[in-house]
C-alpha cells in the first residue's frame, strides 16, 4: 500500500534538513490496466504499478532535482543526498520558485475506478467494427488502456495539492493492405472517460480508418505549386505545437531568438483564429490540475482574436524576462471554431494539399518549415481527388497564421483538446 503524503513528508524533511532553502516534492502513485492487440488479435493483458517521487531544492539559489520510483525510507534519503549534490555543483540563479500557499487542491476527476469488463467489450467492439466496416485495415497495434492517477504535491512554502483522476486511452497504429498494395501507416488516439459509447464514435477515428483505406492507391504530385494546405486536427496539433515551441516557448522567450518575444498585445494571427491553453476545459479528460512549479492550473488564451495575450512560460522564465507567467504547463489546446461547414472548407479551394500527416525537422528560428506531408490527398476545383504519394510542402509557421483561408465549424474532441480543421494559403506544395 502506497502513502503518498507520508512519502512528500519525508523528502521534504530530508531536503530540509539536508541544508536546503525551499524544497517541493511530487508523489505519484499510477495503476495502469492495458490490453493489447497485435496483428488484430489480442495478444496481451496486464497490470501495472508504479510509485515515483520527484524531488527539487533550492540551496543558495542553486536548484537541483532527482527523482527514485520508491518510497521507503533508504529509497527518499538517497534521492534527497542526490538532490542536494546536483544543487550543489549549480550556479546560483534568484529566479527559481516555487509557488506560495494559495489555493490548496483536493480534486477527484475523470473514472478512477476501471470498468475492465466494459473496456474488454469495447475493445473487442471496436476490432469487430473495423474488420466489418474497414475490411482492408490491419491494426498493426492497438493499446487499450486505463490508468489511475493518485498525486501528492508539497512544498516548504505550506502549499499542498493532491489529486485523483483516471481515463480510458485508446492507441491504434494501422495500414491498409490488399493483394500486394499497402498504405503507408497511420496513428490515431482518444482519451475518455466514459465507457457509454462504442470507440469507433469517437474523436475521428473513424475518419482517420476510411482515409487510410482510400490511400491503397496514391499518385505522385507533378510539378509545384502555391496553394492552400488542409490541416485536419490531429496535424493541425502538431503544427500548432511547432509554432508555440517556435514562437512562444521558455527556450525561444528567454534566449530572444522568437519572433513574438516583443508582441504581447500585437496582432500576431488572422482575426478568427483564438487558441488557448485550457486543461479544465470541457473537452479536455482529466487535464493538468497543477504546474510543475505547484501553480493551480488555470485555463488562460494565448492568441485571441489574432492577438497575442500570453506566452507559455514557467514562473523561472516570467522571473527573469519580467513577462507573465503562463497559467498552466499543460498541452490541452483549444482552439475556437470557424463559421464555415468543412464541406464548403474543401468547396472554396482552388488547388491544394489535404495534410494527414507531417514529417519534417525543427523549423528554423524565424519559423521556416519543410518537410513531407504523408498520409495526404490533392484538392483540385472544391475537391478531394487522388491520395497522394509523398510529397513535400514548406512555408512559415508565423506566416501561416495570417493566411488563413478558412476554419470549419466542426471541431473533433480526442480528449486531449478540441480542434477545427483549418485552410491555410502561401504553403508551396512540390512533387517530382
Amino acid at each position: 500500500m502506497y502513502d503518498l503524503h507520508s512519502a512528500a513528508d519525508k523528502a521534504l524533511a530530508a531536503l530540509t534538513s539536508g541544508g536546503a532553502d525551499a524544497a517541493q516534492c511530487i508523489a505519484r502513485f499510477t495503476e495502469t490496466h492495458e490490453f493489447n492487440v497485435d496483428g488484430g488479435r489480442f495478444s496481451l493483458f496486464r497490470t501495472l504499478f508504479d510509485n515515483s517521487l520527484s524531488l527539487t531544492a533550492l540551496c543558495g539559489g542553486k536548484k537541483g532535482s532527482a527523482s527514485v520510483n520508491r518510497f521507503d525510507d533508504a529509497a527518499v534519503a538517497e534521492a534527497a543526498q542526490t538532490c542536494l549534490a546536483i544543487a550543489a555543483s549549480g550556479e546560483s540563479d534568484s529566479a527559481w520558485e516555487f509557488a506560495p500557499m494559495l489555493n490548496n487542491l483536493n480534486t477527484a476527476d475523470g473514472s478512477p475506478e476501471a470498468d475492465l469488463d466494459l473496456l474488454f467489450d469495447r475493445t473487442k467492439e471496436l476490432m469487430e467494427t473495423i474488420g466489418k466496416k474497414h475490411p482492408t485495415i490491419l491494426m498493426e497495434q492497438m493499446i487499450v488502456t486505463h490508468k489511475k492517477r493518485h498525486s501528492v504535491y508539497r512544498n516548504t512554502l505550506g502549499t499542498v495539492h493532491e489529486t485523483l483522476d483516471g481515463d480510458y486511452q485508446i492507441e491504434l497504429m494501422f495500414s491498409a493492405h490488399e493483394g500486394e498494395r499497402a498504405s503507408s501507416f497511420f496513428g490515431s488516439y482518444v482519451c475518455t472517460d466514459d465507457l457509454s459509447r462504442p470507440f469507433i464514435e469517437l474523436g475521428s477515428l473513424e475518419e482517420d480508418l476510411s482515409n487510410v483505406e482510400k490511400q491503397l492507391d496514391t499518385t505522385p504530385l507533378e510539378g509545384k505549386f502555391e496553394g492552400v494546405a488542409v490541416f485536419p486536427p490531429s496535424s493541425l496539433s502538431s503544427f500548432l505545437y511547432s509554432i508555440l515551441g517556435n514562437f512562444a516557448s521558455d527556450t525561444t522567450i528567454l534566449d530572444g531568438t522568437s519572433p513574438w518575444r516583443d508582441k504581447l498585445g500585437q496582432v500576431v494571427a488572422d482575426s478568427r483564429i483564438s487558441l488557448s491553453a485550457a486543461p479544465r476545459h470541457e473537452s479536455v479528460v482529466c487535464g493538468e490540475r497543477f504546474t510543475g512549479e505547484g501553480y493551480p492550473s488555470e485555463d488562460y488564451d494565448i492568441i485571441k482574436n489574432g492577438v497575442l495575450e500570453n506566452f507559455m512560460i514557467s514562473q523561472y522564465v516570467a522571473n527573469k524576462t519580467g513577462l507573465p507567467r503562463a497559467k498552466n504547463s499543460s498541452s490541452a489546446l483549444v482552439m475556437a471554431a470557424g463559421d464555415v461547414p468543412y464541406a464548403d472548407l474543401i468547396a472554396g479551394i482552388e488547388r491544394g494539399i489535404l495534410v494527414g500527416r507531417f514529417s519534417g525537422g525543427n523549423p528554423g528560428t524565424s519559423g521556416d518549415f519543410s518537410g513531407v506531408a504523408k498520409n495526404s490527398f490533392l484538392i483540385e476545383n472544391g475537391k478531394i481527388t487522388c491520395a497522394l504519394s509523398e510529397t513535400m510542402i514548406s512555408g512559415n509557421l508565423g506566416e501561416l497564421l495570417k493566411n488563413v483561408c478558412a476554419i470549419s465549424k466542426e471541431t473533433v474532441r480526442d480528449g486531449a483538446g478540441e480542434l477545427p480543421y483549418a485552410a491555410f494559403g502561401g504553403v508551396t506544395v512540390s512533387g517530382k
